[in-house]
């Protein structure tokens, strides 16, 4: 780490932030070309293959963050970071001549490296700056997430252009293309107007460096990283589908929605850093973690309709039923008025409602001329309660817990400077691999609870049990240092 702040250092984070921000728009381009091929039957490829190209990048750029990390720690960020941005740049290149499902997943394979963009930008951003600068450099770096919401926005629309709204189709292939010279361009500048610098004990031998492992603090730290980075990456393609299952959006609209939740959590990041350095990546962690278990208990309650019996009547007095109409009983000289349905949910759909609403009703159980016997259920009562899960109010709810986990990001990267100054590299990419993997795998799991319960909100069952255990998990460890503390 650097004893004071430079203008060297501004510009590394700045060519740092702007080369993750290329990564990871690449590293996401799967989810916008797959799902055009796939619409547009270039390919015929069923779920399967889909689910299998979507993963493959977010995969491969997961489990290969410890190896870059340890590689950025022995030799510095600058050669590492520009031969990755040059390398990725080559299967980006031939996956516009891929033909076949084997050839696009080789392609995918290789570009889905840009995702250990990551783990070098980490290590390279933290060598430069003091510790009280950590947070905020770093939360700075962390934007480049945005290009997650870059890939969403501008990659469509290109698309669109290139085969001219669908009429040459082939031309998509020039995407890639495309693709791969933005990744060319970015690892050639990187490589030219960067300085390479490494931590200060760099000479470790593999063995030591990889020691911190052993720490239940890195493992720890990489749970938190699963919630607030890898349910983000996970998020970022499911809210898709879940916008047009649930609120039968066309897929232009439900991408966009998306983008509100993708697009802030990458750019609030910097913000996040921010606060860390002020108030501490601790506490930070806890604001992060309890607003991510309220916001998603307020996500759990699905778009529902439920139908019950309700308050019915009862004869008050042995007698025969003299009249029925739709407002009232007469049982000999007693009346029974009977609860008129209202109608109020007939179109529920088409309004705006923020609450529950319900309408109840009674209906009759006798005719005109029958015996009834004194306690006899006469009319039934009907309960029905409608819930829309209004979308605009969802939007919000995603919004804030898109931001709030934008700024648990940054905080848990704050977090790992302060107990592995030396490590960094290690550490952060042992921590960015738990997260990528959590993009990988919650798509894989929100399925099967989607398949298994038939709640699309299943899936923020699974973020609060988990923000839960993240909480509980760093409430015990900090409250037995304070003890340990305490007793010294």
């Amino acid at each position: 780490m650097e004893a004071q702040v430079t203008g060297r250092a501004h510009r590394m984070l700045a060519l740092n932030t702007l080369a993750f921000t290329v990564c990871f728009a690449c590293w996401m381009l799967n989810g916008v070309l797959v799902t055009f091929l796939a619409g547009n039957q270039v390919f015929d490829w069923g779920p399967v293959e889909i689910g299998w190209l979507l993963g493959i990048p977010v995969l491969t750029g997961s489990l290969f963050r410890l190896p870059v990390g340890l590689l950025t720690d022995r030799f510095g960020g600058r050669p590492v970071f520009g031969i990755l941005l040059l390398l990725c740049s080559i299967p980006m290149f031939f996956l516009s001549k891929a033909t076949s499902f084997a050839g696009f997943a080789l392609c995918s394979f290789g570009f889905g490296l840009t995702g250990t963009g990551f783990a070098v930008g980490i290590a390279f951003t933290s060598v430069w700056y003091p510790k009280k600068w950590q947070g905020t450099a770093l939360g700075i770096f962390g934007a480049g997430n945005a290009g997650a919401a870059l890939t969403t926005m501008l990659a469509p629309t290109i698309l669109k252009n290139l085969t001219n709204n669908g009429e040459n189709i082939d031309h998509w292939r020039t995407l890639p293309v495309i693709y791969s010279g933005v990744l060319l361009l970015m690892g050639i500048v990187f490589l030219l107007f960067t300085r390479n610098k490494k931590p200060e004990s760099n000479n470790k031998t593999l063995r030591e460096m990889m020691h911190p492992l052993k720490s239940a603090r890195v493992w720890r730290f990489g749970l938190y990283y699963f919630l607030v980075f890898g349910c983000f990456v996970a998020f970022s393609q499911w809210l898709v589908p879940y916008f047009t299952n649930v609120y039968y959006l066309p897929l232009v609209t439900a991408g966009l929605f998306a983008t509100a939740f993708s697009l802030p959590s990458g750019l609030i990041r910097a913000a996040g850093g921010w606060l860390s350095d002020r108030i501490g990546g601790r506490k930070v962690m806890y604001w992060v973690l309890g607003s991510s278990i309220l916001i998603c208990f307020l996500l759990i309650v699905p778009k529902m309709e439920i139908r019950s019996p309700g308050s019915g009547i009862n004869a008050r007095a042995d007698g025969q039923v003299m009249e029925v109409t739709d407002s009232h009983i007469m049982v000999g000289k007693n009346e029974y008025v009977l609860q008129k349905k209202t109608g109020r949910l007939d179109h529920a759909e088409s309004e705006t409602l923020i609450f529950p609403s319900k309408d109840v009703w009674q209906e009759s159980l006798v005719a005109t001329g029958d015996k009834v016997k004194r306690k006899q259920l006469i009319a039934k009562g009907h309960t029905v309660i409608f819930f829309q899960a209004n979308i605009w109010v969802f939007v919000v709810l995603v919004f804030l817990i898109g931001s709030i986990w934008g700024i648990g990001k940054a905080a848990v990267y704050r977090l790992i400077p302060d107990y592995f100054p030396n490590e960094v590299g290690v550490v952060g990419g042992m921590v960015g691999v738990i997260g990528g993997l959590g993009g990988f795998f919650c798509p894989i799991i929100f399925g099967y609870l989607l398949e298994g319960t038939g709640l699309w909100t299943s899936c923020w069952m699974f973020m609060f049990f988990l923000s839960a255990i993240c909480l509980l998990w760093m409430y015990n460890v900090v409250r037995r240092l304070d003890a340990k503390t305490n007793n010294k």
